[in-house]
């Protein structure tokens, strides 16, 4: 991991910002932002950003890249809950509770923003708008993991994978990473394996019955979707159209 004090992103001209799937700030919120940004880190695809049962003293923002929310049992079976893009608040645990309870890793080489964990009190307490900003993040976090919970519980293999498919093109589409139905797929087949609930072999299984549906086609690190509706109705899939969210 590097830490950068110079050539950060300044938070009034941050790209993100420039994107209509983040909300605008106040300006006093916007400085308060500014000041609580320590640094910016970048780390390698592979690295670990927090560690499960960790007490890291900072909470994160992703710039650029992706990554990957994974709790591990201690026989090493893995869980995929969730994949995280820019705009995702990461850590967001720590502020609130002792330590960490998943690990959180990089997908690709990935920029993060850097915040002090024990300046978050300030935000609930001189900075209400940011603080219920921090709560919707948290009840949207809540609210992607009810949509994979319902895939692992009631969804077959086939409409769990047309299903994760889709939300991460619309996820991705928000910052820039999909587009004209083809997704940036950074992500193997064995992350797709522990995100499903089922195994590796299940899995390419079931990407050879989408590719041979004609529904999507995967090459080089892309996916495209061939056909959107019928996937959707695969996957009984419907998309949040969700206001412009909170970006800190």
């Amino acid at each position: 991991m590097t830490e950068t004090a110079a050539f950060q992103t300044n938070c009034r001209t941050c790209p993100l910002r420039q994107k209509t799937a983040f909300r605008p700030l106040e300006g006093k919120e916007l400085d308060f932002i500014s000041n609580f940004k320590s640094g910016e880190l970048t780390v390698e695809a592979g690295a670990t950003i927090v560690q499960e049962e960790n007490k890291s003293p900072h909470l994160y923002t992703i710039l650029e890249g992706w990554a990957f929310r994974h709790k591990t049992l201690n026989d090493g079976r893995r869980q995929v809950l969730n994949f995280a893009l820019p705009g995702d608040l990461v850590g967001i645990q720590l502020a609130v509770l002792k330590d960490m309870q998943h690990s959180v890793t990089a997908l690709t080489d990935t920029t993060l923003c850097v915040f002090q964990r024990d300046k978050v009190w300030s935000i609930f307490k001189d900075h209400p708008g940011l603080a219920f900003a921090m709560t919707w993040i948290a009840a949207r976090e809540e609210q992607i993991l009810d949509g994979h919970i319902i895939s692992l519980g009631q969804r077959t293999a086939l409409e769990r994978l047309s299903y994760l498919i889709l939300h991460l093109y619309d996820r991705a589409q928000d910052v820039g990473y999909a587009s004209n139905q083809m997704l940036d797929a950074p992500f193997s087949q064995s992350h797709l394996s522990d995100a499903l609930g089922i195994t590796p072999v299940h899995t390419s299984r079931t990407l050879r019955k989408l590719f041979e549906r004609e529904l999507i086609s995967w090459e080089k690190d892309r996916i495209r979707v061939l056909d959107r509706d019928a996937l959707a109705k695969l996957a009984s899939y419907e998309a949040v159209l969700d206001e412009p969210r909170p970006l800190i």
